[in-house]
């Protein structure tokens, strides 16, 4: 059963994958905001998974985050998130993300709790 509280963390290294340069989403050789956002989602919807029925998952549908601080190619980046509200089928989750000096991101992500299959299906007929 999904209840507020449940916490997640999930990892991740900053490498030429993941920085802004090649996400797209800036010149530098730092840590992309999307990927910061991609580890938030991870460590999310990995909190919550085993608390789902067979055949649910889970998906974003709202993030508001702000990011606070750079980080370079080499360090370790953490996510972690803490489930603060359930309202039926809606899901709210605090967000931190973390590098080898500090905070680097914060903010609120939200999730709706689905049936994979159905959801697929819908998606296939757009």
């Amino acid at each position: 059963m999904i209840k507020v509280g449940i916490i997640g963390e999930v990892k991740d290294k900053v490498s030429e994958n993941n920085i802004a340069k090649a996400l797209r989403s800036g010149e530098l050789n730092v840590y992309a905001t999307p990927a910061m956002v991609a580890l938030m989602e991870e460590a999310a919807y990995k909190s919550i998974q085993s608390e789902l029925e067979e055949g649910q998952g889970s998906v974003g549908t709202s993030i508001n985050i702000k990011h606070i601080s750079s980080t370079p190619i080499g360090m370790e980046v953490i996510a972690k998130t803490e489930l603060i509200e359930v309202d039926r089928r809606r899901l709210v989750f605090k967000v931190e993300a973390f590098d080898e000096r500090g905070k680097i991101g914060e903010g609120i992500h939200e999730r709706f709790i689905i049936n994979n299959e159905g959801f697929q299906n819908k998606t296939n007929n757009k």
